[in-house]
């Protein structure tokens, strides 16, 4: 997983403020002046950018060990980029982004850690809208129910649960489309005995199949993961 490091992790329960956070509230607001870091204690935050439309593309859930609100970071009169809208009870810990940027730009050794986390993240966000681009809303579908198995995924001796219930379009905003088409390419993959869903869950019964579909190139599961 891409949790940060320790040193790093250390500084951040070194200088912040707790916060309790509750599921339905938001952190923050894509357009709202970022004055706050985040780094999540417990719970977990959806991490998501809405276009002029109105359409939602959920880009990441994150949880213990993430710090959320990073790309407002040494930007002059900064605004957050995305919304962060909180999916379930937790607390996290509020770091002022100036003090934040003081404490890096004073330990290069810190600063290369950070760095080195956030070129992680540029690079799963880079795999995702690939799939995107290359194979169009199937692929967006396809490669994000690999992400949740490589994060919420449970053996099975039929295949892997996906242990964490999301509605049609709750996916649906993962893959940048509309709840209609997801529910088509679901009943064709369950059709095909690729999947099955129950009580709100997917079991993946033929993972090789998704991989196929988008030529999957294999991503190590730091890189291939919804968080």
């Amino acid at each position: 997983m891409d949790r940060i490091s320790s040193e790093l992790r250390e500084l951040l329960t070194t200088i912040y403020r707790t916060i309790p956070v509750k599921k339905g509230t938001f952190l923050f607001q894509e357009g709202e002046k970022a004055d706050d870091i985040y780094y999540i204690q417990s719970g977990k935050i959806q991490i998501s950018k809405t276009n002029m439309d109105g359409q939602e593309l959920t880009l990441r859930i994150c949880s213990q060990g993430d710090l959320i609100g990073e790309l407002t970071l040494f930007c002059p009169g900064a605004r957050y980029m995305l919304t962060a809208k909180v999916l379930e009870d937790g607390t996290v810990s509020a770091i002022r982004r100036e003090t934040l940027e003081t404490e890096l730009a004073n330990n290069p050794k810190l600063a290369i850690e950070f760095m080195k986390w956030m070129s992680l993240h540029f690079r799963k966000t880079q795999t995702k809208f690939r799939d995107l681009i290359l194979h169009g809303k199937k692929g967006a579908l396809y490669s994000t129910l690999i992400r949740l198995c490589n994060s919420y995924g449970v053996m099975k001796e039929d295949g892997i649960l996906i242990d964490v219930p999301l509605t049609n379009q709750e996916l649906a905003n993962f893959c940048g489309t509309a709840r209609e088409v997801v529910n088509r390419m679901l009943g064709d993959l369950r059709k095909k005995g690729v999947i099955s869903v129950e009580k709100g869950k997917i079991h993946v019964h033929d993972l090789q199949y998704l991989r196929n579909e988008i030529a999957c190139e294999g991503c190590p599961p730091e890189l291939c993961s919804i968080e």
